[in-house]
């Protein structure tokens, strides 16, 4: 099978498992909310944009969404969720390659990309190509998963303990915030301003990691503490014409 097949596998497992899921109530939307500001009237591309719950929120705010995502059952189903709540909503749904995206260069004032670079083979492609299709001065708004903390440190010891275990999803990078900020920079983005949520605690073996969330509550301790965070985040830019 391909990677996209095996994706296609993948969305469908996660939505027949729980079909009115919203992939906009993950904790790493949270903190795109809060760095958003108005998004009235801009075109808006979300990369891997799975089921379409943040595509969707992000139109009802008066935005001009596509959604992308490489499986094709993601935008299916994303397109189907969009006709059940309202056929003349401004998002639309593509599939396509973050590494190879179909659309015209300067073509989006602002992407949101969220826990999508570690699933991407080549990752200095697709943030090449995030960069390519924004608009000069366009923002790019990102998330991706950080192992330098507890979290890490588990999944050492887990790569030993098991070394034959499979991921869920079938294609995951580990790594951690200076290589995640070195990804962007080389790609050409501008770096902004950054912050993290989640902080994980893999206390007990066999059972879920116990989380934080009262940390997460003040924006100042959050912030300092982004380094750690499982779920590091990005604002950057696009500075000039490419």
């Amino acid at each position: 099978m391909s990677l996209r097949a095996d994706y296609d596998v993948w969305h469908d497992r996660v939505f027949a498992a729980d079909r009115e899921h919203e992939d906009a109530t993950s904790p790493w939307y949270e903190l795109v909310r809060q760095n958003l500001g108005s998004v009235a009237g801009l075109r808006v591309l979300e990369l891997a944009c799975g089921r379409g719950g943040f595509s969707r929120e992000l139109a009802r705010a008066g935005a001009v969404v596509t959604g992308c995502d490489f499986s094709f059952v993601a935008v299916s189903v994303a397109e189907q969720k969009k006709r059940t709540e309202h056929r003349s909503l401004a998002a639309q749904f593509v599939q396509g390659d973050a590494q190879n995206l179909p659309f015209a260069s300067n073509s989006f004032d602002m992407v949101v990309s969220c826990e999508t670079i570690e699933h991407v083979p080549d990752v200095n492609s697709a943030l090449r190509e995030m960069l390519r299709v924004s608009r000069p001065g366009g923002k790019l708004y990102l998330t991706t998963p950080n192992y330098a903390n507890f979290m890490g440190l588990y999944e050492l010891y887990a790569k030993i303990r098991h070394p034959r275990k499979q991921d869920d999803q079938p294609f995951d990078r580990r790594q951690w915030f200076p290589q995640i900020r070195s990804f962007l920079r080389n790609a050409g983005w501008k770096i902004l301003r950054s912050d993290g949520t989640v902080h994980q605690f893999p206390i007990f073996p066999g059972r879920n990691p116990v989380r934080w969330v009262s940390l997460e509550a003040n924006r100042t301790i959050r912030k300092i503490l982004s380094p750690f965070a499982f779920t590091y985040f990005l604002v950057a830019q696009k500075t000039e014409a490419r």
